[in-house]
C-alpha cells in the first residue's frame, strides 16, 4: 500500500515552522504534494532523506508554485501542462511512474468578485484535455487544491456562498465534467454522505474553531484505479496552514 498526502501549507518556509516535520514523521508518506509553497528557487534549504524532491515555483514571487517529495524515483517529470498561457503560475507538476501518472495542482482561484473567473474557465478545459490525454496512457492521480467545493455537502454554508468563488455554478460544472470524463472523487467515493468535514477555513470569523470551512482539496483518480483504492483520509486535527492535509491510501 502506498500513502499519499496532498497540503496546501499556504506558504513553505511558515509551515516548517509550524510542525510541517512532526506531521511528516509521523505519517512517514510514501509520497507527499504540495501547493502554494510561495517560494522562489533558493530561498529555502530543504531535504528529505531518502526522498526525491521536485519544485514547480511560479514566475512571480512569493506566489502559488508546487511541490513533491517521493521516496520512488519516477521515471518522467513535467512541469506545467505545455501551454504557455498556463505555465507561468507553477500549478502543476507530473510524476511518470511505469503503472500511473501523479499530478500534483494548484488550481487557480476565481478571485473576489470572481475578477479571475473567465480565466478559470479556459484553465479547468485545458487541464482536463491535458488529464484525460493522460488517461488514455494509464492510471492517473490528481491531488491538491482544486479550488472547488464540488456540492452543498461540501462546505458549511452553501446559501450564502453561492455566487462565491469556489462555489459558482461554473466552477461546480467544471469539476462535474472532470467527474464525468472518468474520474473518481476518492473521498466522496469512500463517503458519500458524510458531512461537517473540511479541508479549508478562512482564517476570518474564528472559522476553524467554528468548523466553518469548504472542501476544497482533493484526491481524484482515473475509473482505472478503482478497484486500487484502500481509504481517503481528511487530517482536521492538522494545524499550520488554512487548509489541513488530505491523503489516499491506494494499492500500486
Amino acid at each position: 500500500m502506498k500513502k499519499l498526502i496532498s497540503w496546501n501549507v499556504n506558504g513553505f518556509r511558515a509551515v516548517l515552522d509550524k510542525g510541517f516535520m512532526d506531521f511528516f514523521n509521523k505519517e512517514k508518506p510514501d509520497m507527499i504534494c504540495l501547493q502554494e509553497i510561495k517560494l522562489s528557487e533558493g530561498q529555502v534549504d530543504f531535504n528529505i532523506d531518502g526522498y526525491y524532491h521536485y519544485w514547480n515555483y511560479a514566475e512571480k514571487k512569493g506566489y502559488s508554485g508546487t511541490a513533491i517529495f517521493t521516496n520512488e524515483e519516477p521515471i518522467n517529470v513535467t512541469y506545467g501542462i505545455g501551454i504557455e498561457e498556463h505555465d507561468h503560475e507553477g500549478r502543476v507538476i507530473t510524476l511518470e511512474y511505469p503503472e500511473y501518472y501523479m499530478v500534483c495542482c494548484y488550481t487557480p482561484n476565481s478571485k473576489n468578485e470572481l475578477l479571475r473567473l473567465d480565466y478559470r474557465m479556459v484553465w479547468e478545459d485545458a487541464f482536463r484535455e491535458y488529464l484525460s490525454d493522460l488517461a488514455l496512457k494509464k492510471g492517473v492521480i490528481l491531488c491538491g487544491d482544486l479550488n472547488v467545493a464540488h456540492k452543498e455537502i461540501d462546505l458549511k454554508n452553501p446559501k450564502t456562498n453561492r455566487r462565491n468563488a469556489g462555489f459558482t455554478d461554473e466552477e461546480r460544472g467544471k469539476m462535474s465534467e472532470l467527474l464525468d470524463a472518468g474520474f473518481i472523487d476518492s473521498f466522496r467515493h469512500f463517503y458519500p454522505d458524510m458531512t461537517d468535514i473540511y479541508s479549508w477555513w478562512s482564517y476570518r470569523f474564528k472559522a476553524r474553531e467554528k468548523n466553518a470551512g469548504w472542501r476544497i482539496d482533493y484526491f481524484v483518480c482515473s475509473e482505472s484505479l478503482k478497484d486500487k483504492l484502500i481509504d481517503a483520509k481528511i487530517h482536521t486535527d492538522v494545524f499550520g496552514s488554512d487548509h489541513c492535509p488530505v491523503e489516499l491510501d491506494i494499492e500500486l
